[in-house]
């Protein structure tokens, strides 16, 4: 009896699985010869615009993004990777920018008025803390949902998601503040109802639940 041949397609999957070996093992000399070529002129740059302090983390993420794309990298690469990396300091301080910004509201709110007044800001005061330790994203999404009154199909125009994605976001991101009111200990002192750590979670979940 006559062993079976080799199906049909066998050789040429051979051929393409040492074919993707080879291109990859390509792909990572030309990645090794890009970044050993320009990855000291890019930390120059980072540093002239930003200072030493975030130079390295500004290189990291460009050559990350220049390993995801490095069928795009044409030659010379070396003007490409400077146009990533100025992309990375933007959007870096974008995002300082609204963190400052951010952090200057919930210093605002640390004026202490006295009577009933003061109670309503205790309890917002509480709500901007636990926001103060989330992600830029979750907070992003809150603030337009809660602060700005946008339904999740508005808010998902804003971000640049589907309702369906930015409603799942704003699940996680409610979850992720009524934890973090929890964890923090955040609220005001003394025995008064509605406050402390499970007075601000009570705030907070109030909150959460009105978005919804």
């Amino acid at each position: 009896m006559s062993l079976p041949g080799p199906l049909p397609g066998d050789a040429n999957t051979g051929r393409t699985e040492k074919q993707a070996v080879a291109d990859e093992a390509d792909d990572e000399r030309r990645f090794t010869a890009i970044y050993d070529a320009c990855r000291q002129r890019v930390w120059a740059y980072a540093v002239s615009r930003a200072g030493r302090q975030v130079a390295d983390e500004v290189v990291s993420e460009t050559f990350a993004i220049a390993w995801r794309r490095l069928a795009d990298i044409p030659d010379p690469a070396l003007p490409w990777l400077l146009g990533v990396a100025r992309n990375v300091l933007r959007d870096r301080h974008r995002a300082q920018v609204r963190d400052e910004a951010f952090h200057a509201e919930l210093g605002r709110w640390t004026a202490r008025p006295t009577g009933d007044i003061a109670e309503d800001v205790a309890e917002r005061l509480a709500v901007l803390r636990a926001m103060a330790t989330l992600p830029d994203a979750d907070r992003e999404i809150l603030i337009l949902v809660a602060w700005q009154g946008l339904s999740p199909r508005e808010a998902a125009r804003v971000v640049g998601c589907s309702p369906a994605a930015l409603r799942v976001r704003l699940h996680r991101a409610r979850r992720r503040l009524v934890r973090a009111a929890g964890e923090g200990g955040l609220g005001t002192s003394g025995g008064e109802p509605g406050t402390g750590r499970a007075g601000t979670r009570q705030q907070v979940r109030t909150m959460s639940e009105e978005m919804s």
